[in-house]
């Protein structure tokens, strides 16, 4: 990818769309120095949700080739709003759209612009920086993932075309999956990288815990994950009511299965490359975990939601069979108006 392309100037190769609310900046001179990395290689819009205050101390320290902007008023999740109000600003055809603790390099944040010369929307594998205890935690769940289906990262590639034609996507929690879905159902293509591993800091532990509610609302949105979720605590419970002689070995089994799932995740397109074998240990304890936290969810959903940011969002994401009713045909009409192969190429 060249250098940067001033806001304005002829079309640039693409637009990296950050959105960002914060309350707090620990982190920032890294975070700014980021910054000065990706407007070397790419335009750069950071839309910027914070208080009047931090939003002032952003703009005098990010560099001066970002445009820093406020989101639009919206409802919902606001990093949906966030991206819409630079979408409709860019005139980038390409977008990459990253949330804050995303770190490319020159090379890759090429490679997922270029992934769209045939695809609507590109998804790659992030992976953790460094690996404190709840970040390989948190990883172990990224592998069972890559064993079973696909992750889904903090970091897409989409045509700005594609959301043109949808006129964006719903504001719900899990956005990343109804942005997919959105342009999937609009007759777009989505492209699949696994191994295409691009960069993440991990989160502090206290952002650690209070993500493990929500990542569990956010397989309402997936009924068959879901159903396999909520059958794992009866599951644990049978195991506690077996005789002593055999509850051992049936725990070990449980926990042997969940290990052995997460290393298939990790061998699978490279990921030993980017995933330590310790990682694959912790398996079983987010197994234990997401037995728990799904019925918490599943709580939260009967009486109305999950909370967020002074709301409650009910829904994780919509149907493919719902989005279709919206917005089929509307990218692609008919296959011969398609650039593209309309199939997910998927990794299974």
């Amino acid at each position: 990818m060249t250098g940067g392309a001033a806001h304005g100037t002829a079309e640039p190769r693409g637009e990296y769309i950050l959105p960002v609310r914060w309350a707090e900046d620990s982190g920032l001179d890294e975070f700014v120095h980021y910054l000065e990395e990706l407007c070397a290689w790419i335009p750069v819009t950071v839309v910027d949700g914070s208080d009047a205050a931090l939003f002032a101390r952003h703009r005098a320290l990010f560099p001066a080739a970002v445009r820093h902007i406020r989101p639009a008023p919206g409802t919902g999740n606001g990093k949906v709003t966030a991206v819409m109000t630079a979408a409709r600003l860019s005139g980038a055809e390409r977008l990459v759209i990253a949330d804050d603790d995303v770190r490319y390099t020159a090379e890759s944040l090429a490679a997922i612009v270029n992934h769209l010369d045939d695809a609507d929307v590109a998804r790659p594998q992030n992976y953790f920086t460094s690996l404190p205890w709840h970040a390989c935690w948190d990883t172990s769940r990224t592998l069972i993932n890559r064993a079973l289906s696909s992750d889904f990262p903090g970091t897409l590639a989409v045509r700005r075309a594609a959301l043109q034609a949808t006129e964006g996507y719903s504001a719900v929690l899990f956005e990343n999956l109804e942005l997919i879905r959105t342009v999937k159902a609009a007759g777009g293509r989505e492209k699949l990288l696994p191994d295409l591993f691009v960069a993440r800091r991990p989160p502090t532990s206290r952002h650690f815990f209070r993500q493990r509610i929500r990542q569990a609302y956010d397989d309402f949105a997936q009924p068959g994950r879901l159903i396999a979720e909520l059958a794992l605590l009866p599951a644990v419970a049978g195991l506690a009511a077996l005789p002593h002689h055999r509850r051992a070995p049936a725990v070990f089994g449980l926990a042997g299965a969940a290990l052995a799932l997460a290393e298939i995740g990790r061998r699978r397109h490279n990921g030993r490359s980017a995933f330590p074998a310790r990682t694959s240990w912790f398996a079983p304890l987010w197994v234990m975990e997401r037995a728990l936290c799904i019925w918490i969810a599943l709580f939260l959903r009967v009486s109305g939601g999950i909370p967020y940011s002074g709301t409650r969002l009910r829904t994780a994401a919509h149907s493919p069979t719902e989005l279709r009713r919206r917005h089929e045909g509307k990218l692609h009409p008919n296959p011969s108006a398609s650039p593209f192969d309309s199939q997910t190429r998927e990794h299974t």
